[in-house]
Formats: C-alpha cells, sequence, structure tokens
C-alpha cells in the first residue's frame, strides 16, 4: 500500500540582512512568491560577534546570547518594515531569525527541491572578495534547491559612489545630472 504524502508548500527563502543589497533581494523575493503562489521564508542569520568559538571561551558572553537574538529579530522586523510598510501586507509565510554562518545556514534553511533560495549578488571588487566570503558564491555551490543570485540596484552603486566622494571630501560631478534633466520632458 502506497503512503499518502501531504504535498508541501513552495518557499521562496529570502536571505535579509538590512544592507541595500538584501532588502532589493526581499523585494524581488515577494514577487516571485506571489507569481508562484508560494510562501516568502526571510531569513536573517546571525553570529555572536566574536564568532561562536569565543563565545564558547568566555562564558559571560553567554548571557548576552538573548540580547543579540532579540537585535537579530528587531533588525529582520525594520527590514519588512522598510520594504512592506508596516501594514504587514507581504505574502504568507514565515520570518526566521537563525544562529549560524549565512550561507549554510540559508541553505539548511532552502531544503527542499521545491524550495527557490534568493541572495543578494552582493559586492563584486577584488578586495571585497579577498577579505570577506561570498554568501551567495556559498548557495551556489552547496543548495539542493535553484537559487537566484539578484544583482544591486544601480542606485546603490551611485550612491556608493556619493559616499565615498563625500568621504575622501571630493567634489561631486553633478553635470551629468544637468544633462538629465535637460532631456527630461516636463511634469504636466
Amino acid at each position: 500500500m502506497s503512503e499518502s504524502r501531504t504535498p508541501s508548500t513552495a518557499r521562496v527563502v529570502v536571505g535579509v540582512s538590512g544592507s541595500p543589497g538584501s532588502l532589493t533581494a526581499l523585494v524581488r523575493a515577494a514577487d516571485e512568491a506571489r507569481s508562484r503562489g508560494a510562501e516568502l521564508w526571510p531569513v536573517l542569520t546571525w553570529q555572536a560577534p566574536e564568532g561562536d568559538l569565543a563565545a564558547r571561551r568566555f562564558p559571560a558572553s553567554v548571557s548576552m546570547v538573548p540580547e543579540w537574538e532579540r537585535l537579530a529579530r528587531d533588525r529582520l522586523l525594520g527590514a519588512l518594515r522598510d520594504v512592506f510598510g508596516g501594514t504587514g501586507a507581504w505574502p504568507a509565510g514565515r520570518a526566521l531569525v537563525v544562529r549560524g554562518a549565512p550561507g549554510p545556514a540559508l541553505v539548511r534553511t532552502a531544503d527542499r527541491e521545491d524550495d527557490l533560495l534568493l541572495v543578494g549578488a552582493g559586492g563584486r571588487g577584488r578586495l571585497r572578495r579577498a577579505l570577506w566570503p561570498s554568501v551567495s558564491r556559498y548557495c551556489l555551490a552547496h543548495a539542493g534547491c535553484p537559487v537566484l543570485a539578484v544583482p544591486p540596484s544601480p542606485l546603490q552603486a551611485t550612491l556608493a559612489t556619493v559616499h565615498r566622494r563625500n568621504a575622501l571630501r571630493l567634489r561631486l560631478d553633478t553635470g551629468h545630472l544637468e544633462r538629465e534633466s535637460a532631456t527630461m520632458p516636463p511634469e504636466a
């Protein structure tokens, strides 16, 4: 006799950190969840500030775990509010706060073949790749479900350039803004 199995609901799992790139991925994940009739599972991962090994070596830090979890939960709720507003109008699903390194935690969460895992593609510079491991690369290499790496918003690159120029106290080139405004049709 064959065993009857309840079909699982399709899920769209998305890594959220609160960064502009992760907010872009969250918006895309919500669109994917709606179009597929799937649940949206935003996931924020966290680790002890000096890593789990340091937390185990210093027992006093164990008392901070509930506070770190609360801060992670607050960051996730803040990201959800930033994207969906205070109305709670996001697709059905479940928001999770998971302790662990981002890549492995996301892969463990998106553990079904019919899941879709979305991650922000993040920075592409050589220095960034050398210093920080890529969550999107880890997920692409290890996930058992399809993975969609969402590129950063073009606005994010422009804002980073402006921030860098401001930090170095360099003059901003606004000439291209004047040229673009001159070619735009007047508002009615």
